[in-house]
């Protein structure tokens, strides 16, 4: 009896013992499902994320490529400008270098006129006091055309004052009829 008891008791123990297995079998099934679920689902956040860093990269590169489109539009109008500015400042430089001519052509113009008139109120004054041979070497002084132009080519043609005397030019021309 002893060893039915013990078969007994063994065969119960196989009978509690086999249920137990198959629990420990499905456990172990459910944790490994359990645990590919999480990691599928620990991948897809991973992928989630690394789509928006992408995303946010792609905007950030958009964005740097309007930046540099904007820099070279900018970039080429400032290089039209300088153009611009080159020119201009090429025909302001021609236009100093005009006036440079135009004011050394005046200046030296004006030197002429006040010499001759100096020596034209010599001449009016030697004429005046009777000196004609004073007044006639003045007169071959401002006929001298070794500078170029004669003295007497730079006397006004005009009057200064608004009475009926003559002009400088004019009276050195009366003088020099009546000394030749």
């Amino acid at each position: 009896m002893s060893e039915r008891k013990h078969r007994e008791n063994l065969q119960h123990q196989a009978e509690h013992t086999r249920p137990r297995r198959r629990m420990s079998v499905l456990g172990y099934l459910l944790v490994l499902f359990a645990v590919a679920f999480l990691l599928l689902l620990l991948a897809y956040f991973q992928q989630q994320r690394a789509n928006a860093e992408a995303t946010d990269a792609l905007k950030q590169s958009v964005s740097a490529v309007d930046t540099i489109e904007k820099m070279i539009a900018e970039n080429e109008q400032l290089r039209e400008q300088v153009e611009q500015l080159e020119a201009e400042a090429t025909t302001l430089d021609q236009e100093n270098q005009s006036l440079k001519t135009l004011t050394g052509n005046l200046t030296a113009r004006l030197e002429k006129t006040q010499a001759a008139m100096d020596y034209f109120w010599q001449v009016d004054e030697a004429y005046v006091r009777g000196r004609y041979g004073l007044c006639r070497d003045l007169i071959q002084e401002m006929e001298d055309v070794t500078q170029g132009t004669a003295l007497k080519d730079y006397l006004p043609t005009e009057s200064a004052t608004d009475t009926d005397r003559f002009s400088p030019a004019q009276r050195y021309q009366e003088i020099y009829d009546s000394l030749y």
